[in-house]
């Protein structure tokens, strides 16, 4: 086992025995031979829908925190080789991507970013809205990997993953809103009611609807928790009012915060942690999720019967109360831009005088409070865009208003990174300036591949100078880092004091 695809991943070699994330050295193996077999697929003849299903569900499958289940990843490997014959396996792990260091390193940065590239077409092809050219894509990047590439070929397949990345978060944040309405400015309530309630975590909007749909004016109360936070921002979901609020933070305390639900849970995507004896019972998945032992709710014809998770909601107790203040969100680039007058005035009136990015993902370690000491000492007339967990550092913080405008904007998910991308694009179009020509600092906190893709998306529309921590990914060599700092300013967290100044900000 060599595994060192997160940001957690023991520094220096990799987890090579049992991961962080608790996966087995066998399911991390299993994990492998699914990756190997997929490319064999990708760089055969074979196409076909169900090939591309194969493709993006196979990659999402692996990413980190997703799926702890190896017969799942076995039946799906099964079913690929049914496809395309026991054909010789030329990549086995990522050792075997290249004998060269730095360009193994590349090879890997392009398959992390496919894996993050597949796990947002998957959301889109949920709801409907597909585009060719992603899985063409996603074929061409993983045949690539068992050849002999030179490191500029390399680099320009990472590139062309951005450019394709930027594509795809288009099409999610379009089949979002398309399905179930721009997000509104929305309060969320963190408090509790009195009635049994449903957890639902993960990324999955249409499993969220299925699910009020299914518990409509039945007293039971839903709750997002983590990545499903933004739900409630959504005009279509809001005619439920048995859509409580949310519970808890972001994934890495969800053994805690599962534990005091007392109600059972859901987990549609990635962000799933093998669960403690005390609520495992009470844990379901979906999708592409999977922990072995777990009930797991299979989709039939683009269909989910909850009705297990609803009888067993019925005798439950109701949530324990997690102290934590109602949360602000819904701040999605067409809220934002309605705003644009005030904003662009508040900054030629120098009331605003930088917008800080400090999106991404949270994770577990310490180092991460970081996050929310570097929102805290940033200056007063600072405004922070924020999309993914990562918020969940800083999002409780008081930190005020600008003339009306919140200084912390919340656009999100992780995906929604890309109405970050849009607010600033409308902003430099405003300026007549480019991102790079803005007020405007990048502070991003990294955990898994999603945001490796993102990264990619970013640097290939050309912003730079962008701050990545807590760590920098443990497989990136360092003459590959240089090319990163040299031609991106790619720059590594240090303590909230210099950063500031590295970043600028007075």
């Amino acid at each position: 086992m060599l595994c060192r695809q997160c940001e957690e991943t023991l520094p220096g070699t990799g987890c090579i025995k049992n991961g962080v994330c608790g996966k087995t050295s066998e399911l991390a193996e299993k994990q492998d031979l699914l990756i190997s077999t997929l490319i064999e697929l990708a760089s055969g003849d074979k196409r076909c829908p169900k090939c591309d299903t194969f493709l993006v569900d196979g990659l999402f499958m692996t990413l980190s925190n997703t799926n702890f289940d190896g017969s799942k990843i076995d039946a799906l490997r099964e079913a690929v080789v049914a496809k395309i014959g026991d054909v010789p396996i030329r990549v086995k792990d990522i050792q075997s991507l290249d004998t060269n260091d730095d360009l193994r390193s590349l090879k890997e940065l392009l398959l992390f970013g496919l894996k993050g590239l597949a796990a947002y077409y998957h959301h889109a092809r949920v709801l409907g809205f597909e585009d060719d050219s992603i899985p063409a894509f996603i074929r061409k990047g993983l045949s690539s990997l068992p050849k002999a590439l030179s490191a500029d070929e390399l680099v320009a397949l990472n590139m062309e993953c951005g450019d394709v990345g930027v594509r795809c978060l288009a099409l999610l944040d379009n089949a979002n809103t398309s399905t179930y309405g721009v997000p509104e400015l929305t309060t969320v309530s963190t408090s509790v009611g009195d009635r049994p309630g449903i957890l639902i975590t993960g990324h999955d909007l249409k499993d969220l609807e299925q699910l009020l749909e299914q518990t409509d004016g039945l007293g039971i109360d839903v709750y997002t928790h983590g990545e499903m936070l933004p739900a409630n921002s959504y005009p279509a979901f809001k005619r439920y009012p048995h859509l409580k609020g949310n519970y808890g933070g972001a994934w890495y305390a969800q053994k805690e915060e599962f534990e005091s639900f007392n109600g059972p849970i859901i987990a549609t995507t990635n962000c799933v942690l093998i669960p403690k004896d005390s609520y495992r019972d009470r844990l379901f998945t979906t999708g592409t999720a999977g922990v072995e032992g777990v009930v797991h709710i299979d989709d039939v014809d683009g269909r989910k019967d909850f009705s297990k998770v609803i009888e067993l909601a019925k005798g439950c107790s109701p949530p324990e109360p997690i102290e934590r203040n109602d949360l602000t969100i819904g701040f999605g680039h067409s809220q934002v831009l309605a705003l644009a007058d005030k904003v662009i005035d508040a900054v030629k009136t120098g009331a605003i005088k930088r917008f800080v990015v400090m999106a991404g993902c949270d994770g577990r370690e310490k180092s991460r409070l970081y996050y929310k000491e570097f929102a805290q000492a940033l200056p007063k007339d600072a405004v922070i865009l924020t999309a993914g967990c990562a918020k969940y550092r800083f999002n409780d913080c008081d930190l005020g208003d600008i003339g009306g405008i919140p200084r912390l904007i919340d656009a999100g998910q992780c995906n929604d990174c890309y109405s970050l991308v849009v607010i600033a694009n409308a902003l430099a179009d405003a300026f007549g300036t480019d991102v790079n020509g803005l007020p405007l600092s990048f502070n991003i906190s990294w955990y898994e591949q999603k945001a490796v893709l993102v990264l990619l998306s970013l640097l290939k529309l050309g912003v730079k100078d962008i701050m990545l921590g807590p760590r920098l990914p443990g497989f990136i060599t360092p003459n590959i880092l240089n090319v990163l700092v040299d031609t991106f300013g790619i720059k590594a967290n240090s303590t909230v004091e210099q950063d500031l100044v590295i970043l600028n900000i007075e």
